[in-house]
């Protein structure tokens, strides 16, 4: 059996598992969180059993040094697993890097040029394949990007009204992000719908939300753009918001860039309208009546149901819309809120097909409607697998 360790390093932490590229079984997951803090803690876990310490974690090399060692103490033993490659999540790809890559100098060095257009995500990315090589050197390391989905929109989509030297200058662009998961997602609704040629809005809704339409299993739009912060409402981010926002908080507050990064990255969002980042949490407030929590869903809803108006324009009609990661997937009120009238684009969903329990593929919309509403689990690491595997072999 041959199989593909997924790291997927953050600032602060490590994402990781041990994966079957052609069955999909995961042999191991875990995560090391709480990187260069007082009290780091590592979780892993085989099959039932999860083995989980508590120890200060100085940076990302002792980090992955220390889920190493548990694959050596717990298993399983990555030689008898048959590991053949190391399979790395990285947020911002630029416009060089389109598909999985092997990871040479020259790779390092274009994503460490690309890490102003991701400063929160690229550097992390890097400090996990830099300590992946160095302590797993005979292994191939792969390179799957966030934008390798998304490098190929048509240059009406792509392109902002900027100054074209500025922004050829400067590679401002729309790159997309949550790529993987949306190529993913896509793949798996066309094969559930049959039909290859597909047109389809997908709505990868999570503490981090992005919107695409695709057509015939390629992406003609998506809503986040030159950085993950455009398009929907999410957990800590403004999504679309005017630009002058800025310049008029500079002016009149006196606040700087780090501040205004800070702000429109962290503590706005669901976060800024309603007090909390987890749905879970927004809901209950709603159900227990309050005001803010209530407006601040609405505008929540209301930011997904114009993007899919806009993207069925986009693509000319619409065949499918599906939902997908955590709040996509779980949360059958969002789900039925989000499609309230849009009937004239042919989406309703199955009152029970909609409330039921399940983590497998599945359509939720009646029999005989004009377009189907599917839910579809996204499995990013499984992608990003299966794509460093196809390189390597």
């Amino acid at each position: 059996m041959a199989t593909v360790l997924v790291i997927n390093a953050g600032s602060s932490s490590i994402k990781y598992q041990l994966l079957d590229p052609d069955s999909g079984e995961v042999r191991a997951k875990g995560l090391v969180e709480r990187i260069g803090e007082d009290s780091g803690r590592v979780e892993h876990t085989v099959g039932a059993d999860t083995t989980t310490a508590e120890d200060p974690i100085g940076d990302h090399a002792a980090g992955l040094r220390t889920v190493l060692g548990l694959f050596e103490s717990v298993g399983p033993d990555l030689l008898e697993a048959g590991l053949t490659a190391v399979g790395h999540r990285v947020v911002q790809g630029g416009p060089h890097i389109t598909e999985a890559v092997i990871i040479n100098d020259e790779i390092l060095e274009t994503i460490d040029s690309v890490s102003t257009l991701a400063p929160l995500h690229n550097p992390a990315n890097l400090a996990g394949i830099k300590v992946a090589s160095e302590l797993l050197p005979d292994l191939p390391q792969v390179a799957v990007c966030d934008t390798a989905f998304f490098s190929d929109l048509p240059a009406a989509a792509a392109t902002y009204a900027l100054d074209r030297q500025v922004a050829t200058e400067h590679g401002i662009r729309r790159y997309g992000f949550h790529g993987t998961s949306h190529e993913y997602v896509s793949g798996r609704a066309a094969a559930l719908l049959d039909d290859q040629q597909a047109k389809l809005v997908v709505l990868h809704l999570g503490n981090g939300a992005s919107a695409s339409a695709v057509r015939a299993g390629r992406p003609v739009e998506t809503s986040m753009g030159l950085t993950p912060l455009e398009g929907l409402v999410m957990g800590t981010r403004t999504g679309d918001i005017d630009p002058a926002v800025i310049f008029h908080l500079h002016r009149v507050t006196g606040m700087g860039v780090d501040e205004l990064e800070d702000l429109f990255n962290k503590q706005s969002g669901m976060k800024g309208l309603t007090g909390h980042n987890d749905m879970r949490e927004v809901l209950q407030l709603v159900e227990d009546g309050d005001e803010h929590a209530a407006a601040g869903l609405e505008v929540y809803l209301h930011r997904i149901r114009k993007y899919i108006g806009a993207y069925a324009a986009v693509l000319g009609g619409l065949d499918a819309l599906v939902f997908t990661a955590g709040v996509g997937e779980n949360n059958p009120l969002i789900r039925a809120r989000t499609v309230a009238d849009l009937q004239f684009l042919g989406l309703e969903v199955d009152a029970q097909r909609n409330e039921e329990e399940s983590s497998e593929e599945r359509i939720i919309s009646p029999e005989g409607a004009g377009a189907a509403v599917l839910v579809i689990p996204t499995n990013e690491e499984l992608a990003i697998a299966r794509q460093a595997a196809a390189l390597v072999s």
